[in-house]
């Protein structure tokens, strides 16, 4: 089911009663593709029960009071109980058509006069009806029964009492010539008059609707499958979740939480309770639905009793075929019901004979009262004792009463319990009815055995009333549901076609009127089917489906059940802040692909055995007081990205929709590497990071929910997920998961690898052109400075200011700007803003590498150099934007603060991971505090520069540097020499998935080719301190922030590498404090690490416009555009605020004691096998 069947039908219908069965014959022979779900099995003649122990495993109870439920689920007859009321209805291939007495009556002219009848209805009533009643083949009784002629003697001399003539039922007698019909109808037996009818026709002679609607629907090419439970109906969400328009259906059809079957039309026909629940857990799932759903249910005043002991001549008991054959058709008991009599008080009398699989017991004494009163009870059990031992035993018959109750029940489903609730209506004719039977009692001799209940219902009607609007019923005359948006409005495709329909009490039997209101229904159905389908098939050139034959199964017979893995999964934890709990029901797939090579799939990282379905619900009360229900949900456990081949992901994908009609996207992800020999193994595997937003469908004024937040599996509920586990597949799955964890933690291996990939040329336009310019600093070093002139205004004003320029510092030999591979990066983005852009390329840099400076070096000589320049061309009066990375952030503070440039000159500064403060995470910080920058220093020896490409001639040396950085963990490990070395030394200073795999080539054969490591001594002690130290590590440039009078933008990233966000807080802090009179602001973006921000593929659009906004009001400010009013901020109120993302999303918070240890061991083992 679900996606497996791409195009699904035209339409579905759900159940296969009165209601049902009709629908389904109509739509079919109208050559509408249709499949009809079943919640039971199909039911042969010699399938029913013929004595108590078989009808005992026939029946379900559901016993409210006490919260139990027992028998099959899927049994004939279910019965419910509840407070004071019991209620039954039938489940099979038929629905109650197999287990009622077949009494075809036509609607009495009281209830088609009821104010709550749709008069639309009687328009073509009686047409409807006589087609009803050819297809059900109703048959008059050909004798009178004895039965019937005692009934019959007792009531003649009753003033107010009425005999009706002889019943019509849906039964075969062989007396009557099968009225002309072209269909090719079931040929059934011959009734026997056993008495057995409501237990199900043994002798195969009830014309229930599996012989003759069914089997026409069938006949016409509709697909039956039965023991397929419906659990709700939600609109095919695919064009609001995907934002696109597709050739999905319109309607879902869930079996369970995942399996589901597409229609663009599906008709509800599960009888009362069933439809309304249907319906009442799809409003739980965001369809909109009518506040009269459950209201104005009837139980068509029916009032059970029993009678027994009487010496009438009843023959109130079923035959078994013994008996038969002894006794005459005549003195027979005949159908269930063979005679009805009417009492002018308002209500009908039926006699019912009592089949012989029912249990007597439960009828005299258990479960009702004796009257009159004295010995009923014992009378039960002797009678009992003579039908065992074969003793002639007093008469009994079964009373049943229907009238015009009040029609005022209400169905409800209690969401604790998850089960159906109702209240039966008002009977004010209940007294009456008793009194009537305590007469009949008299004239009978015997005791009469009255439920306890005060309702005992078995033609329930109502619950999704037919009405002209949706305020006073769910469903218009034609069956369809009212979406409440406006009164008459109705769901395209959505209809109720049963008993629920029917806005009050019959009076008498409602077969024939739920089978006539059914044809009703189905010519506005089948038209409208016909027009949509007409449409449809003309827009998407879909072929016609052969629908020669049909089909009855069962339940998902064309799945093979072996491959099927089911277990449970309970994710706890916060979003947004904010508690939240995933209960998911995952759905695996282990069929055999064809052609897929299983172990070949570890290196490939591809592995459908280890992607499924998703179902269940997200408790979320911050955002929804009621369950988030998932209506489509996937999982894939095994995700390798190129860019990262040694991390493996879990995917989940989730589309959530609430009660409210709101509808939520949650996608998460597992991400599992081998870092520090796998000691956050069961943290990955455990901890699910989502991100949990709101879809907005209508309206643009729909609040905005987009949060993040991480969800956790716990020890014990880890276990019982793998208690869970059902499936014969479920041992493959185990194995297959455990083999792609072993191969990321233990293995290593690396998973589609991006080999091959070269720098992107199919840019459209060449990089921008630009001037090298040599530039000797004042202590004699040569440095470079690249300039991109600005040739064209980009806002096409004439006159207009020109723009200041710009100076780029980038951080430690990589560079983050100037990107051959990348078309929108910040040097073109520069450009095109109408900025004349320059590029230092100082001492650290590649092409101008010196074998010994500091980071102060930098500040002092090469960045004023570079500024001077830049004032030579453009005038002393030009202001310049200032953005760094990294240690060019750390050199330009070095270079304001120790007063070497002005901050005269500088228009605003822009700092992305750095600052005054360098705050580093975990990793980091025990890398810096290992003497691992000496020894390195003394491998290198007098030569400091160390050679990074691997193609390089090297010295034993600079080989055994490279090989101890190789060697050092690191978070994300890559299948590039080059990376490897970078990252060893330095850490990862970017996520791999953020960068495009031709920029990942280009910086590591093209741009870090040589890394100058003289400065790592002074680096090491800002590191360790925490703050811009010079070379002696004294504090010589916090204490002057009065040199720092200018506007800043701190940016961080939000899943820290490297360096923490809280270097970016507590200098945005250190400005407003300071420098209150300039603007200071302060960014952290989700998602990136520490370089990636400049160099990630999505920096265009998530990280460069804060830059551009910062430089355009700085540019405002100077022009005198705008002017930015000074904020005076307290030190003591600027010390309360905490930072809202200290340690959190990011690896610093994954550094636990034990890794720390094992990370300390590691480079003691290493640094003593160095000595040795």
């Amino acid at each position: 089911m679900g996606d497996r069947e791409e195009f699904g039908y035209d339409a579905i219908v759900i159940g296969s009663g009165y209601g049902g069965s009709v629908a389904a014959c109509r739509l079919s022979r109208a050559g509408i593709k249709v499949c009809l779900l079943e919640k039971g099995r199909r039911w042969k003649a010699e399938d029913f029960p013929t004595d108590a122990l078989k009808m005992m495993s026939a029946v379900r109870m559901e016993n409210q009071n006490l919260g139990i439920s027992f028998g099959p689920k899927h049994a004939l007859f279910q019965v419910y109980e509840q407070n004071d009321s019991l209620a039954a209805v039938a489940c099979g291939l038929g629905g109650g058509s197999l287990v009622n007495a077949g009494v075809m009556l036509p609607t009495p002219v009281r209830a088609r006069r009821n104010p709550k009848w749709p008069k639309e209805w009687e328009k073509n009533w009686d047409i409807c009806e006589a087609s009803a009643a050819a297809m059900l083949r109703i048959q008059s009784v050909p004798v009178k029964f004895p039965n019937a002629k005692v009934m019959r003697e007792i009531f003649e001399g009753e003033t107010e009492e009425t005999v009706d003539n002889l019943m019509n039922l849906s039964i075969n007698f062989d007396v009557e010539e099968p009225p002309s019909n072209s269909l090719k109808l079931q040929q059934t037996s011959s009734c026997l008059a056993c008495g057995n009818c409501i237990a199900g026709c043994p002798y195969n002679a009830k014309n229930s609707t599996d012989k003759n609607y069914i089997l026409s629907a069938v006949q016409a090419g509709c697909t039956v499958r039965t023991e397929c439970q419906v659990q709700y109906v939600t609109e095919n969400m695919h064009e609001v979740f995907q934002q696109e328009i597709s050739r999905k259906r319109r309607w879902r059809v869930y079996l369970n939480e995942i399996d589901y079957v597409t229609s663009d039309f599906v008709i509800l026909s599960a009888g009362v309770f069933g439809t309304t629940e249907i319906l009442f857990r799809s409003q739980m799932r965001g369809l909109r639905l009518s506040k009269a759903l459950g209201s104005g249910f009837s139980c068509n005043g029916n009032t059970v009793a029993y009678l027994a002991g009487s010496t009438a001549p009843l023959s109130g008991y079923g035959l078994d075929r013994k008996q038969m054959s002894t006794i005459p058709f005549q003195e027979r008991p005949g159908p269930s019901i063979s005679s009805a009599f009417t009492s002018s008080l308002g209500f009908t009398i039926q006699s019912a004979v009592l089949p012989r699989a029912y249990p007597y017991l439960l009828f005299k004494g258990i479960v009702s009262y004796g009257w009159p009163t004295g010995y009923w009870f014992f009378h039960g059990i002797i009678d009992k004792l003579k039908h065992i031992t074969g003793l002639k035993s007093t008469q009994a018959i079964v009373l049943n009463a229907m009238g015009y109750d009040e029609s005022d029940g209400n169905i409800v489903l209690d969401k604790n319990m998850d089960k159906i609730c109702f209240t039966p209506p008002h009977d004010p004719l209940l007294p009456q009815k008793i009194e009537a039977y305590q007469k009949l009692t008299k004239k009978l001799g015997g005791f009469l055995f009255i439920p306890r209940y005060r309702s005992t219902a078995v033609h329930l009607l109502g619950g999704c009333n037919a009405s002209s609007d949706s305020l006073g019923g769910v469903c218009n005359h034609n069956g369809q549901v009212f979406d409440p948006k406006t009164p008459t409005s109705v769901y395209p495709g959505l209809y109720v076609c049963d008993a629920s329909l029917i806005p009050c009490s019959v009076g008498l039997n409602p077969c024939l009127t739920i089978a006539t209101a059914a044809e009703h229904v189905s010519r506005h159905l089948v038209q409208n089917a016909l027009d949509y389908k007409g449409k449809r098939d003309k827009n998407f050139d879909i072929l016609t489906v052969d629908r020669n034959s049909g089909l009855v199964a069962d339940k998902n017979s064309d799945i093979d059940h072996n491959s099927i893995v089911l277990f449970n999964e309970t994710l706890r934890g916060y979003v947004g802040g904010m508690p939240c709990a995933a209960y998911l029901k995952i759905k695996m797939n282990s069929q055999n692909k064809q052609g897929f090579d299983e172990h070949n799939s570890v290196i490939r990282g591809f592995h459908p055995f280890l992607r499924g379905k998703v179902g269940g619900y997200v408790v979320f009360r911050a955002i929804e007081k009621d369950k988030i229900h998932i209506i489509d949900g996937e999982v894939d456990m095994c995700v390798v990205d190129c860019r990262t081949p040694y991390t493996q992901y879990m995917h989940y994908r989730l589309h959530l929709v609430a009660s409210s009609g709101s509808k939520y996207i949650l996608e998460g992800k597992k991400i599992m590497n081998s870092y520090l020999f796998a000691s956050y193994a069961w943290k990955e595997t455990t901890t699910l990071h989502v991100t949990f937003k709101k879809v907005a469908v209508n309206s643009t004024r729909e609040m905005k929910v987009d949060l993040k937040g991480e969800l956790r599996v716990s020890l014990v509920e880890l276990l019982k997920s793998f208690l869970s586990l059902k499936g014969k597949g479920s041992g493959r799955f185990v194995y297959s998961l455990l083999q792609t964890l072993l191969s990321t933690y233990v293995l290593q291996i690396p998973r589609g690898i991006h080999k091959g990939f070269i720098p992107n040329d199919s840019c459209n336009k060449p990089y921008p052109s630009s001037t090298l310019h040599k530039i000797k600093t004042e202590d004699g070093h040569f440095i470079s400075c690249r300039q991109w002139k600005c040739i064209q205004n980009p806002r096409g004003l004439k006159g207009e200011k020109q723009l200041n320029p710009v100076l780029l510092l980038n951080g430690y030999v990589t560079e983050s700007y100037w990107l051959p591979t990348e078309p929108h990066d910040l040097i073109r983005t520069l450009l095109e803003e109408g900025h004349e852009t320059w590029l230092l390329q100082p001492r650290l840099h590649p092409m101008n590498p010196a074998n010994s400076f500091t980071i102060e070096d930098i500040g002092k000589y090469d960045i004023p150099a570079a500024i001077n320049m830049i004032l030579e061309l453009h005038g002393l009066g030009t202001k310049i934007h200032v953005i760094a990375h990294c240690v060019g952030g750390l050199a330009i503070h070095i270079a304001l603060m120790g007063g070497h440039v002005s901050a005269a000159h500088i228009a605003s500064l822009s700092c992305t991971n750095s600052s005054m403060f360098f705050k580093l995470i975990t990793l980091a910080r025990i890398k810096m505090w290992l003497p691992l920058v000496p020894v390195s220093m003394a491998i290198l020896g007098k030569k400091n520069i160390l050679s990074v490409l691997e193609t390089s001639k090297t010295s034993f040396r600079q080989w055994l540097l490279k090989f101890i950085a190789c060697c050092i963990p690191r978070y994300e490990r890559c299948t590039s020499k080059e990376c490897q070395i970078i990252s060893g030394i330095f850490g990862n200073a970017f996520w791999h998935e953020n960068l495009t795999p031709s920029l990942h080539q280009w910086l590591n054969e093209y741009s870090s080719t040589r890394l100058p490591m003289g400065a790592f001594p002074h680096l090491r002690k800002i590191c360790n301190s925490g703050f811009i130290v010079d070379k002696n590590g004294n504090n010589s440039y916090l204490i002057h922030p009065e040199r720092m009078a200018v506007s800043t933008l701190y940016i961080s990233g939000g899943r820290e590498l490297l360096v923490t966000p809280e270097t970016s807080f507590l200098a945005n802090k250190y400005m407003k404090l300071h420098q209150p009179s300039f603007r200071h602001e302060r960014v952290v973006v989700e998602g990136f690490g520490h370089s990636d921000l400049l160099t990630g593929e999505k920096s265009n659009k998530k990280v460069f416009p804060h830059i551009l906004s910062h430089i355009r009001v700085a540019e405002q400010e100077q022009n005198g555009v705008i002017s930015f009013k000074g904020k005076k901020y307290s030190k003591e109120a600027l010390d309360w605020g905490d930072d809202p993302y200290e340690g959190c999303k990011g690896l610093g918070s994954w550094l636990s004691p034990m890794a720390i240890i094992l990370l300390v061991l590691f480079f003691l083992l290493l640094l003593f096998s160095l000595l040795m």
